[in-house]
């Protein structure tokens, strides 16, 4: 199926090699915006940004926040987020950081323990917008 008989559309960040896996990093279908799970890394080097859960939200935040920028939305725009946690327990040092990035009224959001492959965190979120 080609990309022009689709009724979504691809967003990849400029600037940004393309992901190294079959998937868009972020994806118009009508009003709404996926975002696909972001991860600690450079987007650009691939380097994994620090090894404690605060270095790795933050990266991720920003990560997320480029994608979103790429739409031309912002994370006051995101009305549904997932999160993915290598332990459980770094719950509360997330939560205090998303929260320097995310505003009252938050979106709703569900966080739950995962196998990571190497990093502490990885986030989904959803955005909307009337087109």
């Amino acid at each position: 199926m080609s990309e022009k008989t689709r009724a979504w559309t691809a967003v990849q960040p400029s600037l940004t090699k393309p992901p190294a896996g079959a998937y868009s990093p972020g994806v118009w279908a009508g009003d709404l915006f996926f975002v696909s799970g972001q991860v600690p890394r450079n987007p650009d080097t691939g380097e994994l940004a620090g090894e404690d859960i605060e270095s790795q939200v933050r990266a991720t935040m920003h990560n997320l926040t480029r994608v979103l920028g790429a739409a031309e939305l912002a994370l006051h725009d995101v009305v549904n987020v997932t999160v993915h946690l290598a332990d459980e327990s770094d719950w509360p040092t997330f939560d205090r950081i998303y929260r320097e990035f995310m505003e009252p009224p938050f979106p709703t959001r569900t966080v739950v323990g995962a196998r990571l492959r190497g990093i502490l965190v990885e986030i989904t979120a959803i955005a909307y917008r009337p087109r």
